[in-house]
């Protein structure tokens, strides 16, 4: 009997349906992948928008000699000075010496050798310290060559379009990698670098610099000048060491005399030695890819301690040689933006500048400076008498006698039109080309819009005006001058200059006699943050944030003179901030302009013309010898007998900063048109290494010496 076997009927697999989560799963999959893909092509179109129109890189080794820049006065008559007589010699990669590379990328860019052009973990560090509130750069070398050399300025110029900038800096410096490729890119890219950074004194790149600066080679060069010199491009108008020096004279002269043979030496205190001793720290740290074991940590640390000795310069003289300077840092600002100390705009020159400075009142500022700062210091009356007379005063007159045995050496003085905003006079120290080789006495040293200072009691209109303009407080608000426990660990208790109590007075008079305790319990009533909110809006720019509570009321937060004196033209001008400015016009040699010609803006409200009127109104009190008897001797007389004026002095609480600023009335259309200005001024008295001026056997206060030269 035979068997068959029933074939097994072959099964067809079971399909199963995806579960929801499956179905979930494939579409998030493509949803993900239909934005990424989208997420590509628009970032490569953005990557093509932004790049497109961008300079070719490799333009970045091509150098041009500037020509002559010609600064005039406000007539554009007469020549002020000449930037253009500029130093630069290019060198190679092989003629630079390891240690100055390794100082450069120690302090701008340690991952120089390493990056594509930017440092992403530098960005996003330094974005996170912005947050915290510790702003900072984190631009690499390539990024700050890109935007000096390969970046429209007008770009870099404009603020609305910083995350633009950002990334076509980004882009470019990536692009400048790709150009250079390799360790000998990279030597090309730190080379152009070099060659073309303005070292300040005139210097383009780092040969010239070491000349400049040294008078050597630079084979010759020692850890110490290499690390001050990559210091240097950070900011180097305020770094320039050249301003920057004292001299130390050769022979025996007085004290502001010009010395025919000297030494120039930077102090060991000024902010460029501090950051060149930082970068030492960094080289110590093993921050040397390039030299290596040539030098060691020791070696580092001993040139921290080295002094900065300058060689001789040629000293071209210029007319108001501080305004100069300024001068050129705007002019920076124009043509490179914030934060750019030059590009090519500015480098290759050929411009023709008009200023806003009157000559006539220059003279007349530089004139009373010198009477304050100069006259007292020679050895004997008699010196003084000739130094007094050479000026043009008929004799020493009693105020400058007094002087001559105080602690004071230096004189500063500003003056603007607060209608136009433009600056007609700038001294930024007494004798710009004087001698001294005392700390005390820095004559380079721009203290008007270099250096901060407390304003003392010259702040404290802008805390009343505050007040009346918020309305907490009148002209006729009473508050008690007597002794208050503000509270704190320890207490604050203020006293009045003379420390007497005079127990109510009104708003108006507190103001009038700078009485301390009213102040402050205005600035209660204001509250230090509004206070300090709103002084900004006057035009005043502060070293860092408010770091004082109610004692903010007396001035001890530092402002530049510049910033206070366009503050109280803010004052004069019915409450409308106008900023400050130097130039007029700014033109090319076939007279085309290169940036817009000056038009005074209409002016930011601050505070209510009301407001700025009522604090004008007590402030003229002061220079009316019927309202104020003691103050209303600096009144200002003119053809037509006494002129209404404002005044207010400061002395600030450490006795280091004697002020006084003030302001005159508007003219009228036709006084201007023959050439009057709307006059605020500002007079600073002090030492340049901010050391005390009055002290318990000498005393010296604003009266004493502002006052007259204001």
């Amino acid at each position: 009997m035979t068997a068959t076997r029933q074939a097994t009927p072959k099964r067809t697999p079971t399909r199963t349906k995806p579960s929801t989560i499956g179905w979930i799963a494939v579409i998030l999959f493509l949803f993900l992948a239909g934005l990424g893909a989208i997420g590509a092509v628009a970032a490569v179109g953005a990557y093509n928008s932004l790049a497109s129109g961008l300079d070719d890189p490799k333009t970045l080794t091509e150098y041009v000699l500037p020509e002559e820049t010609i600064i005039y006065d406000r007539t554009g008559t007469v020549e002020l000075a000449r930037f253009g007589d500029a130093k630069r010699e290019v060198v190679t990669f092989d003629q630079i010496p390891p240690i100055l590379l390794d100082a450069t990328t120690a302090v701008e860019d340690k991952t120089f050798w390493e990056n594509a052009g930017f440092d992403p973990v530098a960005i996003i560090s330094a974005a996170l310290d912005s947050v915290g509130g510790d702003s900072r750069g984190a631009s690499t070398i390539t990024q700050q060559l890109v935007r000096a050399r390969l970046l429209d300025q007008e770009l870099v110029q404009d603020p609305s379009r910083n995350i633009e900038r950002k990334l076509k800096e980004i882009i470019q410096s990536v692009r400048v990698t790709a150009a250079f490729p390799g360790e000998t890119g990279k030597q090309q890219i730190i080379t152009a670098y070099l060659n073309q950074n303005y070292y300040g004194n005139q210097s383009y790149g780092v040969k010239a610099a070491l000349r400049s600066y040294f008078g050597i080679d630079l084979a010759d060069i020692d850890p110490a000048q290499a690390a001050i010199i990559a210091g240097l491009p950070k900011s180097p108008s305020n770094y320039d060491l050249v301003r920057n020096a004292i001299e130390e004279c050769l022979t025996v002269i007085d004290e502001g005399e010009e010395c025919p043979r000297g030494q120039l030496i930077v102090p060991p205190d000024t902010t460029v030695v501090q950051r060149r001793d930082q970068i030492l720290g960094l080289l110590a740290e093993g921050r040397t890819p390039m030299s290596g074991d040539q030098y060691t940590a020791a070696d580092f640390r001993a040139a921290q301690g080295e002094a900065v000795l300058l060689a001789g310069q040629a000293t071209t003289r210029w007319i108001a040689p501080h305004f100069v300077w300024a001068v050129r840092d705007e002019l920076a600002e124009k043509l490179c933006g914030p934060d750019t100390p030059t590009c090519d705009a500015l480098e290759l020159g050929g411009l023709r500048v008009t200023t806003t400075l009157d000559v006539g009142l220059q003279k007349i500022a530089e004139k009373w400076t010198r009477a304050a700062a100069i006259v007292p210091r020679k050895k004997t009356v008699a010196a003084s008498t000739r130094e007094a007379k050479a000026l043009g005063f008929d004799k020493l007159e009693p105020w400058m006698k007094n002087l001559r045995d105080k602690d004071l050496s230096n004189s500063a003085m500003v003056a603007l039109d607060y209608e136009t905003g433009e600056l007609v006079a700038y001294v930024g120290s007494a004798n710009y080309y004087a001698s001294s080789n005392k700390p005390a006495f820095q004559p380079q040293y721009d203290v008007v819009g270099k250096g901060y200072r407390q304003p003392g009691s010259a702040f404290k209109p802008f805390n009343y005006a505050v007040g009346i303009n918020d309305k907490s407080i009148t002209a006729g608000t009473m508050l008690m001058d007597v002794a208050t426990d503000f509270g704190g660990n320890p207490p604050y208790t203020p006293n009045d200059a003379d420390r007497l109590e005079r127990g109510p007075v009104r708003v108006r008079n507190a103001l009038q006699f700078s009485l301390n305790i009213p102040s402050v319990k205005a600035m209660a009533i204001n509250g230090p943050g509004h206070v300090f909110a709103k002084a900004q809006d006057f035009g005043m720019v502060f070293q860092g944030p408010r770091t004082a509570e109610l004692a903010f009321a007396l001035g001890v937060q530092e402002v530049r003179p510049v910033d206070l004196v366009t503050a109280y033209g803010t004052l004069a001008n019915r409450g409308l901030m106008v900023p400050h400015t130097t130039i007029l016009t700014v033109k090319d040699k076939s007279g085309q302009d290169v940036v817009e010609p000056h038009v005074p803006p209409p002016g930011e409200p601050a505070v209510s013309p009301q407001a700025a009127y009522i604090v004008t109104d007590i402030l003229a009190g002061n220079t009316n010898p019927n309202v104020n008897p003691f103050w209303g001797r600096f009144a200002i007389r003119g053809p037509d007998g006494r002129r209404p004026a404002t005044l207010k002095t400061g002395t600030n609480n450490d006795a280091k900063d004697l002020n006084a600023y003030g302001y005159i009335a508007p003219p009228s259309n036709k006084s201007r048109n023959a050439g009057a200005y709307a006059l605020a001024a500002g007079v600073w008295n002090g030492n340049s290494d901010n050391s005390f001026v009055s002290t318990a056997a000498k005393p010296l206060f604003s009266i004493d010496v502002s006052t007259y030269v204001w």
